[in-house]
This record gives C-alpha cells, structure tokens and sequence, in this order.
C-alpha cells in the first residue's frame, strides 16, 4: 500500500520561467505548474497578465509528497529564489504581475510561511523591509503550454533571462548559490 499523499504549494516569484527549474527535479516533486493566481479575470492568458491589468501574478503551483519533501524545505528554496524586499517586481521584470508572494492552502502553511517570513527578516541578510505578501491560495490557472517547463523547451533563452535579468548574480550574492 502506497503511504504517499499529495499537497499543494503556490509560490509568485517574479517571472515563471525562472521559477520552475529550482523545484523541478527534486524528490517528492511530482510537478511544477506554471500560471496566473490572484486576479480579477477568469482563465486570463500570458497577455493579459503581462499587462499589468488582471491583478494576477505569474507564479509556480507545486504538487509534492510532505514526507519527501515537506513544506518548510519548499519556503527555504523558494526563499533563495527571489529578492523579497523588491515590492515592484522582480530583477528586470518590473509591474504587480511580477511581485512575490507565498500563497497558502490550509492555515499550518500560512503559520509555516509567517515563520519562515520573520525567520529571515530577523536574520540580517537584508537590511530592507521583506515585503513578500502571505496570501489564501485563489484560483490558479495554468499558463499556455508554451510556458509550462520553459527551461527544458528554450534552455538558452532560459539560461540567458535567467543572466540578463539579473536573477542568476543576485541569488549567488545574497544566497552563494
């Protein structure tokens, strides 16, 4: 008999290409969903989120087994992913389409990542404000399949928005990664 349950994890990172990669290919992964979460649209496409007026965030839908991978390893990794006190997008990417946030599915991952939020704004890595939002899980839709594991399909276009955004020399300056 098979012991394996499923949870759901949904992170906004700035860009969704960026933001699969980093999750993708770890144990208890079982996949990375690229899409659009916390808008006032239905079922908005890549266009009408990139233009700043649906309300939505590009962001990542994780489906993972928490006795492989548990939640909190899942805000450790998220966290070094992004530049949390950026509040008007992330790296190149500017608009409220871009900015972070960890939107939770039940309230042990609300409490989980308010922990994780104080934990690292009391660290001292950051001498600004960490302004990522915690937000209840809304509908999430997934983007077009042309986004969906952006790295595999377009790995120099990947490599390179990864480079040129600034993302790849932030993560290896605040995080050594």
């Amino acid at each position: 008999m098979n012991s394996y349950h499923k949870e759901t994890a949904t992170f906004a990172g700035g860009c969704f290409w960026c933001m699969v990669k980093p999750f993708d290919t770890l144990p208890g992964i079982e996949k990375v969903v690229s899409g659009y979460i916390g808008g006032k649209v239905e079922a908005p496409t890549y266009e009408m989120v990139k233009s700043g007026t649906t309300g939505h965030m590009e962001a990542v839908q994780i489906t993972f087994d928490p006795d492989v991978f548990p939640y909190e390893k899942l805000l450790e990794l998220y966290w070094t992913q992004i530049d949390p006190t950026d509040d008007g997008g992330q790296f190149f990417d500017r608009g409220s389409n871009y900015r972070t946030a960890i939107f939770y599915h039940d309230e042990a991952q609300k409490a989980l990542a308010e922990r994780s939020k104080s934990a690292l704004a009391s660290s001292g890595r950051f001498t600004k404000p960490i302004v990522t939002r915690i937000l209840p899980a809304a509908p999430f839709y997934p983007a077009e399949e042309e986004h969906q594991k952006f790295y595999k399909k377009y790995p120099d276009r990947y490599a390179a928005e990864r480079s040129e955004s600034g993302r790849d020399t932030f993560i290896k300056e605040k995080w050594g990664r």
